[in-house]
């Protein structure tokens, strides 16, 4: 008998779990579980604008100081506008992560994302797919730094290090240890926690911000008028291909997602950290392109590498000022390296917690609260990428993984919002579900646009992380253990 005003008991089957594949990891648990690592938990110590740093530091770099040199003869002085086209096309797919980091504030990124939404096969496609972008970037923009610390000790003490120790083998050398130097430096940072390496990245992106307004502001002495016409020689198509060429310097704003467990205050911080790091660094990259055509003649752009400081010693008449910029490249493209290594040992702390991968990549220091194992693991990793694998297009491969983690993002914000419309949201999309649609459907145009050769760099890579899944991940992963 029921006393009153007793619920009746339920007399409905007991919902069948989803299949492996499709398993979906409740917004509520992702949230909950925040921090929470093997043996102690990260430590939310950073403010908005470290977060903002961090994400300029892993966006601000080879982008402006290399890639204006491939972009410039396609576009001609438009490149300006190239510069203009791609950061909206970036902004679609930013306005989707700024709306899911302030709703979803976890270390994951795109990866607890889509765990949360289209369930774990697809959630472990988008990590393995961030493990690419971010593993391959480091040892890439590593091998940048490598070039750059050369030029730096040509142009001051007159001496490079030897190919055969700065190149790997394949490339005319037995070891690259610039490249390897720097990741390692890197992992020494890391390895003392967040709130440290915070300090060390803004005092590296602050000196890069100075560079480029020191050029911008030397450089502006060289400009005439001349050279901004014809304003587009190659016509639109030139400005549209110069654009999807530039679109991969923006590449880096997400990373501030993955500091979502060691923010102070992440459902607020994230989408104003995401949303003004993409400004500056796209106000900065405008006005530096924009100075740069009007000082050199855009077909001298072509086969130049450092054409920053080029432009430097020409409108000074002395290689000191040129030398100055190499040094901020050299600094510029470092932070690089710290802030990505950074965003990578974070999606991997989220992958371990969830069972995807080892236990060992969740485990934290408590006299620290940063996962040094993980920093370590994925340091010598990197790194060993860099002194002696070439690259080739696995490199290009990062852009492809990229795209398609951005692309999932934007899925992800229109199925949150049927499935949870009135989860509260600190940041929401304008003009929705317009802008994630673009935003798939940017994503999806510049993924096709990439050459066949990336496409079966991406295969492969795909290929291998579909076995480690099936003969690990499934079974071993939190939910499955969960229904047992």
């Amino acid at each position: 008998m029921l006393e009153t005003g007793q619920a009746p008991p339920l007399t409905s089957e007991p919902r069948k779990p989803a299949h492996p594949l499709l398993r979906r990891k409740p917004v509520e648990q992702l949230v909950a579980e925040g921090g929470q690592g093997e043996g102690g938990s990260l430590r939310r110590s950073l403010t908005m604008w470290q977060l903002t740093m961090i994400s300029i530091g892993a966006t601000l770099g080879t982008g402006i100081f290399v890639v204006l040199g491939e972009a410039a003869p396609k576009a001609g002085p438009a490149v300006t506008i190239s510069f203009i086209i791609a950061g909206l096309t970036a902004l679609f797919s930013a306005l989707s992560y700024a709306e899911l980091a302030g709703s979803v504030p976890v270390s994951g990124s795109s990866y607890s994302y889509s765990y949360a939404t289209m369930g774990e096969f697809i959630a472990w496609i988008c990590g393995w797919c961030l493990v690419l972008e971010y593993a391959v970037s480091v040892a890439a923009v590593a091998v940048g730094w490598g070039q750059y610390l050369n030029e730096l000790l040509d142009g001051t003490i007159g001496f490079t290090i030897p190919e055969q120790l700065a190149a790997p083998l394949g490339e005319g050398g037995w070891i690259n240890l610039p490249s390897l130097a720097v990741v390692l430096l890197a992992m020494v940072f890391l390895m003392r926690g967040a709130k440290e390496s915070a300090r060390i990245n803004t005092i590296m992106v602050a000196v890069k911000i100075v560079t480029l307004v020191l050029f911008i502001g030397i450089g502006v002495l060289g400009i005439k008028s001349g050279n901004y016409a014809p304003l587009a020689p190659l016509g639109v198509t030139g400005i549209s291909a110069a654009a999807s060429t530039l679109f991969f310097s923006y590449i880096g704003f997400d990373a501030a997602s993955t500091a979502g467990e060691e923010a102070k205050n992440p459902k607020k911080d994230l989408p104003r950290a995401i949303m003004l790091s993409l400004g500056i660094v796209t106000v900065l990259y405008v006005l530096v392109a924009f100075v740069a055509v009007g000082a050199m003649p855009w077909q001298d752009f072509k086969g130049t590498e450092a054409a920053l400081a080029q432009i430097m010693t020409d409108v000074t008449g002395t290689s000191v000022w040129g030398v100055v910029l190499a040094a901020g490249a050299v600094v510029a493209i470092a932070s690089v390296v710290f802030a990505v290594l950074y965003g990578q040992t974070r999606i991997l702390f989220a992958m371990s917690r969830d069972g995807l991968v080892p236990k060992v990549f969740a485990k934290v220091d408590e006299k620290t609260g940063a996962p040094r194992a993980n920093v370590v693991i994925v340091s010598l990793f990197c790194g060993a990428l860099a002194a002696f694998i070439p690259l080739g297009e696995l490199a290009n491969a990062t852009s492809i993984g990229t795209l398609f983690a951005f692309a999932l993002v934007n899925i992800a914000v229109v199925i949150l919002r049927r499935t949870k419309p009135d989860m509260p949201r600190t940041f929401k999309v304008a003009l929705f579900p317009v802008t994630p649609i673009l935003g798939f459907l940017a994503c999806g145009y510049m993924m096709y646009s990439l050459p066949g050769a990336t496409w079966v760099a991406f295969g492969v890579w795909m290929a291998v992380g579909l076995v480690v899944y099936f003969l690990y991940g499934i079974r071993r992963s939190s939910l499955a253990t969960a229904e047992k």
